[in-house]
């Protein structure tokens, strides 16, 4: 058996752009990105706190430490800059994993600086620090 878990999450993350014209995706800065581990082209859910809008896309890689979270493509109609999202993305553990399974969660600032982090191991370096 498999369970599906939480794995990443980056919470209360500022849209800082939006472009119609990319193909599609959702850039985030790539400093943030790896410390929850999303990888580039990795499958992800968002859910914009403004308009209750829940979309799924998958992960680009922006320039580290700009704070960059950019709607593109087709989700740019889903949020506008200054909203508030969460971004989420789940994987799959045995259930000897999921009992010692801990969600790696930032919490962002409207700056989507990190105010805290959970399961993330203490040696990485917080953006900001």
């Amino acid at each position: 058996m498999q369970l599906t878990l939480l794995k990443s999450k980056l919470h209360r993350a500022t849209v800082t752009g939006a472009s119609l014209e990319y193909e599609g995706s959702l850039t985030i800065s790539a400093d943030l990105a790896e410390l929850v581990e999303l990888r580039e082209y990795e499958k992800i859910l968002v859910s914009n706190l403004e308009n209750g809008e829940r979309f799924e896309t998958y992960v680009i890689y922006g320039t580290p430490a700009e704070g960059r979270i950019e709607l593109n493509g087709a989700t740019a109609h889903l949020g506008k800059i200054g909203d508030r999202v969460t971004i989420m993305n789940f994987g799959k553990y045995t259930p000897e994993e999921a009992a010692s399974h801990q969600p790696r969660v930032l919490l962002l600032d409207e700056t989507n600086r990190v105010l805290r982090q959970t399961g993330i191991e203490p040696s990485l370096k917080v953006v900001g620090e």
